[in-house]
């Protein structure tokens, strides 16, 4: 993958960008939000610290996948009434990226796909109702109104903060008999459909883990 690298517009440090794709990354020095447009960058606004996470997966983590090596390039971290969970965005060695969602010690993997067809509404989704997507049939198991809490790295697309409105977004689960997952995500209108699958913890063959007292893992 090409690197490419440009000066925080910000605070003048240098900034690279891991992924050729990325549309926006976040200044390890100043926590500026940086949007980027070809090789220039633009500060839309900054970061909060994020809050302390149990995660053991990290920023620049590298694993498997399906035979193929990936590294963690970034992180949304979303909120709701009961706790939070992470989206932490992944990029293949072959320039995929995909999405390892990362909460209370369950991992999937998915992928962006185009559905071929309307998606339903969020007026008219709800718990139990069934759907097809590539020959499989999946439930909606949960349906969750989340909100951004913070964000880091590198991303697919610009997320410029509160400032966005980005709360009470509605996130339906999709389950199956088998290990089959996906997402309908309502953050956009209209709204984004994620596939993928359950996976275990070792079989991903993480490396560069955070450490942190009171935590090993073999």
């Amino acid at each position: 993958m090409s690197t490419p690298s440009a000066n925080c517009p910000s605070c003048g440090a240098p900034v690279q960008l891991r992924w050729s794709g990325a549309a926006q990354t976040v200044c390890p020095f100043c926590h500026s939000i940086l949007v980027r447009t070809d090789l220039n960058l633009e500060a839309v606004g900054k970061v909060a610290d994020l809050p302390p996470d149990p995660s053991p997966i990290q920023l620049l983590t590298e694993g498997t996948y399906q035979s193929k090596a990936f590294q963690v390039t970034g992180r949304i971290l979303y909120e709701y009434g009961q706790g939070g969970w992470n989206e932490w965005h992944i990029v293949f060695s072959d320039g995929r990226s995909a999405w390892l969602s990362d909460a209370q010690l369950q991992y999937a993997i998915s992928f962006r796909v185009d559905p071929g067809a309307a998606l339903p509404s969020a007026e008219t989704i709800f718990r139990g109702k069934t759907y097809t997507f590539q020959n499989a049939t999946f439930e909606v198991a949960t349906m969750t109104l989340a909100a951004y809490k913070g964000v880091e790295g590198e991303l697919p697309f610009p997320y410029h903060g509160p400032a966005d409105g980005k709360s009470d977004m509605l996130f339906a689960d999709l389950r199956t008999s088998t290990r089959a997952f996906g997402t309908l995500d309502y953050s956009e209108n209209p709204p984004i459909l994620f596939l993928g699958e359950w996976v275990e913890f070792d079989d991903l063959q993480l490396k560069n883990l955070r450490e942190f007292e009171g935590w090993t893992h073999a």
